[in-house]
Parts: structure tokens; C-alpha cells; sequence
């Protein structure tokens, strides 16, 4: 098949072949955009793509071989030897933009229209990170030097990010390209409400929160002040925006506990990008304060691996040994009864719900690595109580291993093995 299949079969082209292949099909369902006006989505069974990408469902769209104004460019076909074992099946569309992206680049020409053709290849294919590249170059070329307002082409640019970011979330390339676009339009501000829209899209992507924490980083955190790309009045919101960001992760937290993203974000925020403060009496504030907050939020999930994750992350920043939890974790390691009721509820260590599944993996194993941190630490002077406390992390661990996280039974046995050795090389 060559040249552009015919109307009727166009959703149904085969994909796997197709470089690059069909955007985003949808089977009988609309869906909602938060980036379109209210009530409006993607309409059902269209490919989603913007007007203005030329695409198998534009049959009007001319080819730029068929364009006058591309007329004085000699397109470079790709060299892909006499004979390719399996030549791919690039569509007329990509191979027409492609042969011309060739012809610009090796001419060095940097003009609007090359602003329009990388964009039609992006468009295609998102990943293509040459025309990302050249098209990075060529928009350094036609803006000025310096100015003090946006130029219109930047403004314009920023928006046509905003669109793809979205379009193709979990691209890299179209969140490198925003990052070199940062210190061109001194906008962070911006940057933050378009993340936080996006991260309606897809809560845990990846590419959305190392983008955010970058731009944290570089516009308001350490030596952010001594960047000279960086104006003053960035520098002066600083304040005020780290003290917005863990209200933004409380409220992303409260959608979905259990969103890891969300709780290394936090952890970024808290201790990974500023330090923490000289005050000691400040540091024990801040250390209480997530302590008290991993701990409610592990109430309301017990099996949220994030949390306990976030929890150990916590006490190793800050030199806490784990036995620091280990009334608390004792609360979610056995099945409901197992513990002695109180008829005061501990505000610091809060008890799980009587509908929570108990016991927690999580909370078993950080209770054994409670008794075998114990453990280790009487080695030496209390032998007797060190294989006692090493004889319960044993018997948890096998737990574990039989029953309650059988998908990990080679490795607590492994645990098993280490913790006899030890108590051997010990005696």
C-alpha cells in the first residue's frame, strides 16, 4: 500500500506498521479535556489531533512537495541502503515532512516555516528529537536578543506546549523542550498552573512531577538567587510558592493516598531541595509534624506501601532509629484483636479502623526490621535477648513468606538465612 489509504478505512490502517502510528483512538466514548471548555471533549471514534497537524484524516492538507511556498527546497530522501531487510512503512505524510526536515537541516535554514515543519513532525511523532532540537535552534534564531515583554513567537510557542504536553504526556522530549523554554519567558508561575492542570490528566505521570520539582529547583530553590537567568521578582515569590506546595500535595494526596508520586514530591519538598533549617527545635518540629501526617494517612490505608516508604525515608533523613515506630507498627503487623485495647485512642500512634485488612505486609516487615535492628545492637552484650528478638523477626518473616507475601518467599528466606548467620558468627 502507498500513499494515503482511502477515507473509509482509516482508523482501521494497520498501526503496527506505521510510523508513527495513529494518535489516540477512541472506541464510543468521549472524554473529558480540562484543557477545552467546559462540556466539550475528544468526540467519539476521531483520532485526536489538532486542526492544523496534517494526518491520514486530512485529505485537503496538501504535502509540502505539493506546496509553491516549499518549491525552491530539494527534499533529501533516507538513505536506507540498496536492499533493507525491513524497510519501514512510513506514511506519505511523515516521509514527505521528514525528506524536507533533511534538506532544512542540511542547508542550516532557520525561518518560520521551519517552525511549521518541525511542528508537523512533532506532531507526528513526538519523539523525533532532532526536529525537537532544530526546532529549539531555529526559534533562538528568530527571536530577539533581549526584550523586556514576551515576543508574540514565544507566546505563542508556550501555548503550542501547553497543547502537546498534554497531547503527548509521557513524551520526553516535549518536556525538555519546556525546560529550555523557561529561562527564554521567565514565567515559572505559569509553568506551575499548567502542571498542576496537566497532573489532571494523569495524576502519576512521571515526566509532570520531575518536570514540577525541576522547576522548583532551579526557580526557587538553593542558589536559585546567584542564577542570572532568574529575575527578581521570580526570586521573590519564592516564598510564598514553598509554602503553597505542600498544601498542593495534601490536596493530591486526599484525592489518592495512594499516589507515590505525590508522596515523593513531598519528601522533595520537605527535605530533598532546600535543607533543612539550622534551628534544631525547627527540625524536631518538622520531623513531628510528617511524622504525625505519614501516620494518619497510614491509618486510612494500611497496605499503602508509599506511606511506610515515606515513613522509613523519614526517619533515615533525619538519623531516627525505626524503633521510634515500632508501637506503631505493632498496631497494623497482626490481625484485628491480636493487640490490647485501650480505651483512649494514642493521637500519636492512631489504631487502624475495624474495616481495615490486617494484617499489613508493609507493617510486618517494618516490625521485623524493628526486632532484628534490636537484635543486632545486643549482639555483643546481650546475647540471650539478641537471638530472642531475632527469633521474632524469624517468625515474621516466615509469616511472610508463607502466607501473607508469598511472592516474595525467596527473599525472606534470604532474610532468614542472613539473620542465622549472624547470630552464629556472632556466638
Amino acid at each position: 500500500m502507498t500513499g494515503r489509504p482511502p477515507a473509509d478505512d482509516r482508523v482501521n490502517w494497520p498501526q503496527t506498521f506505521l510510523v508513527p502510528a495513529p494518535r489516540l483512538v477512541y472506541n464510543k466514548t468521549t472524554v473529558s479535556n480540562p484543557f477545552r471548555p467546559p462540556g466539550e471533549g475528544f468526540p467519539p471514534f476521531y483520532i485526536v489531533s489538532p486542526s492544523r497537524m496534517p494526518s491520514t484524516t486530512d485529505e485537503d492538507v496538501p504535502l509540502f512537495a505539493e506546496r509553491e511556498d516549499w518549491a525552491d527546497v530539494q527534499p533529501l530522501e533516507q538513505y536506507e541502503g540498496a536492499n533493507p531487510i525491513a524497510s519501514i512503512f512510513y506514511t506519505a505524510e511523515y516521509k514527505d515532512a521528514t525528506n524536507y526536515f533533511r534538506a532544512i537541516v542540511k542547508s542550516g535554514e532557520k525561518s518560520p516555516r521551519v517552525l511549521e515543519l518541525t511542528e508537523n513532525i512533532i506532531r507526528q511523532n513526538p519523539a523525533h528529537y532532532s526536529a525537537w532540537q532544530y526546532r529549539y535552534e531555529t526559534l533562538l534564531a528568530l527571536l530577539p536578543e533581549k526584550f523586556d515583554e514576551t515576543p508574540p513567537l514565544l507566546t505563542s510557542e508556550l501555548r503550542l506546549m501547553d497543547e502537546l504536553a498534554v497531547q503527548f504526556l509521557k513524551t520526553y522530549q516535549v518536556w525538555h523542550h519546556r525546560r529550555l523554554l523557561v529561562p527564554l519567558a521567565k514565567q515559572p508561575m505559569r509553568e506551575l498552573a499548567f502542571i498542576k492542570r496537566s497532573l489532571e490528566v494523569d495524576a502519576k505521570n512521571y515526566h509532570t512531577w520531575s518536570y514540577r520539582q525541576w522547576l522548583l529547583a532551579s526557580c526557587y530553590g538553593l542558589g536559585a538567587a546567584a542564577d542570572e537567568a532568574n529575575d527578581d521578582s521570580v526570586i521573590d515569590d519564592a516564598e510564598e510558592v514553598w509554602a503553597g506546595e505542600l498544601d498542593f500535595v495534601d490536596a493530591m494526596l486526599s484525592q489518592d493516598v495512594r499516589n507515590n508520586s505525590a508522596w515523593h514530591h513531598r519528601f522533595f519538598v520537605v527535605y530533598g531541595c532546600r535543607g533543612l533549617p539550622s534551628s534544631e527545635s525547627e527540625r524536631q518540629r518538622i520531623f513531628k509534624r510528617e511524622l504525625i501526617y505519614t501516620k494518619q494517612n497510614i491509618s486510612l490505608a494500611p497496605s499503602n506501601p508509599s506511606a511506610w516508604n515515606y515513613l522509613r525515608g523519614i526517619l533515615k533523613e533525619t538519623g531516627n532509629s525505626i524503633s521510634v515506630v515500632k508501637h506503631f507498627a505493632r498496631l497494623y503487623a497482626f490481625p484485628h484483636g491480636s493487640n490490647e485495647k485501650h480505651d483512649i485512642v494514642d493521637l500519636d500512634n492512631p489504631p487502624p479502623s475495624a474495616e481495615a485488612e490486617l494484617p499489613s505486609v508493609q507493617a510486618m516487615e517494618f516490625l521485623a526490621d524493628v526486632w532484628e535492628a534490636e537484635a543486632i545492637a545486643k549482639l555483643k552484650t546481650e546475647p540471650k535477648a539478641a537471638k530472642t528478638e531475632t527469633d521474632k523477626a524469624v517468625e515474621m518473616w516466615t509469616a511472610l513468606a508463607n502466607e501473607h507475601d508469598k511472592i516474595r518467599k525467596k527473599y525472606w528466606e534470604h532474610r532468614i538465612r542472613d539473620a542465622h548467620h549472624l547470630l552464629q558468627a556472632s556466638a
